[in-house]
């Protein structure tokens, strides 16, 4: 029985990494590693691409909101399960490359589909799958899993997009790419409605240990979350990571337009990248666990602004390939270290366990709107007639926001020390 029990937890968690990653792969994951070939094939420039996710981010914004209410009146796993199915649907309707307004709707549907419906429901199956004493554990394999299925779906996807071109990627017409890609797309849909289908027959909670911890909301409750300063602390922390992130998806484009990559091996840099982050996630889970997570909070930003501070200088050019790698590694290090730590920091911040997704609710507000004005500000600045000095600007961006992220955490972790257990 207790054999059984496990096989059954792990199980779930599978489902749980799977279905994770698996429902952000149309909107996000594909234009990260294909960035290049995402922009040509559809016909937009990187303004049009920014103002599409600043519809999902707005979008996103009140469903961070009010999805979390939905994921406490259904069961996770149904919520989690119809959101794959119609984020898949959008994914074949993708495939029909369709025109601006039409992605405009594509990914205002994706901001509903992704958010309202999936990310409370993931939570609270997560935090179901950790039980009382392995929370950290839960949400750790979660990241870190997560970032192992972008990086074997880029990979694969990088393959398939190689295996349907007929001839050399430099010699190829566009008519042949958009052929190429437009099987990529449909590989990804078909595989997130599986993915669903999946979370919905086989990911089950029944022999999955449980507590429920129930808490009446009271409008006091908010307005003392509000007033503690570790809470704003925290939404300026998200924002910060959050633009790191967001900036991940420039690799491959700076891959190919600064150190003149052809699309397949940028699209390389993007996949090999995405490597990077179950192994940060485990490291820097076990570390925080072991310490403070702020602290490494503070390491995280340290790494992104120092190494994009180099790439936004232009230190960097086409014949420094060992060194564009490494110092390409050292963003993507701190910026997912970043990542993973986004709520580790609620234990160390003393915020009552009956008021989590309250918290959580309050600071991704203004923590994830990046998902709004990131989009088009990058895209302005890439869509300069220099293109490589754009690049250098969105890097000095990202440098700008990584020093504002480490004197956040700088003071998160003064003000918490005396009152939090290292």
């Amino acid at each position: 029985m207790i054999a059984k029990q496990r096989l059954s937890s792990v199980f779930y968690l599978i489902l749980l990494v799977l279905a994770g990653e698996a429902v952000f792969v149309l909107p996000f994951v594909l234009q990260r590693v294909f960035r290049p070939t995402f922009l040509e094939v559809i016909d937009i420039n990187n303004t049009e691409i920014g103002t599409c996710f600043s519809i999902y981010g707005i979008v996103a914004l009140f469903s961070y909101l009010f999805g979390g209410p939905l994921a406490d009146k259904f069961k996770p796993h149904h919520l989690m399960s119809v959101a794959l199915i119609l984020t898949a649907c959008g994914g074949f309707y993708l495939a029909s490359y369709p025109p601006l307004y039409g992605l405009f709707f594509l990914y205002g549907f994706w901001g509903f589909t992704t958010i309202f419906l999936f990310w409370a429901a993931l939570i609270k199956a997560t935090r179901i799958w950790g039980g009382e004493k392995r929370q950290g554990m839960a949400f750790g394999f979660l990241d870190g899993g997560r970032g192992l299925v972008a990086a074997l779906i880029g990979t694969l996807g990088v393959i398939i997009f190689a295996f349907f071109m007929d001839d050399d990627i430099s010699n190829s017409s566009l008519i042949e790419r958009k052929t190429a890609f437009q099987q990529v797309i449909y590989w990804s849909s078909f595989f997130v409605a599986f993915t669903g289908v999946l979370v919905f027959l086989f990911m089950k909670t029944k022999n999955i240990k449980t507590e429920t911890i129930t808490h009446q909301l009271k409008w006091s409750d908010v307005k003392a979350l509000l007033k503690l300063p570790s809470v704003w602390l925290l939404s300026m922390i998200i924002l910060c990571a959050y633009v790191g992130y967001k900036t991940t998806d420039l690799f491959s484009l700076y891959a190919s337009t600064a150190m003149n990559y052809d699309d397949i091996k940028a699209a390389k840099v993007g996949a090999g990248l995405l490597y990077l982050r179950p192994l940060v996630g485990v490291v820097i889970g076990l570390l925080a666990d072991r310490s403070r997570a702020s602290i490494w909070l503070i390491v995280g930003f340290i790494l992104a602004a120092v190494s994009s501070m180099i790439l936004g200088f232009g230190t960097i050019t086409g014949g420094h390939i060992w060194l564009f790698i490494i110092n390409t590694v050292m963003i993507a290090t701190g910026v997912y270290a970043c990542r993973v730590l986004y709520f580790a920091t609620l234990e160390e911040a003393n915020i009552p366990l009956a008021l989590t997704g309250t918290t959580v609710g309050l600071v991704s507000v203004l923590g994830y709107t990046p998902e709004i004005f990131s989009g088009p500000m990058f895209g302005v600045l890439l869509d300069q007639k220099d293109k490589v000095l754009g690049l250098q600007h969105a890097f000095l961006v990202l440098a700008l926001f990584s020093i504002i992220g480490l004197l956040a955490s700088i003071v998160f972790l003064i003000l918490n020390r005396k009152t939090s257990n290292p």
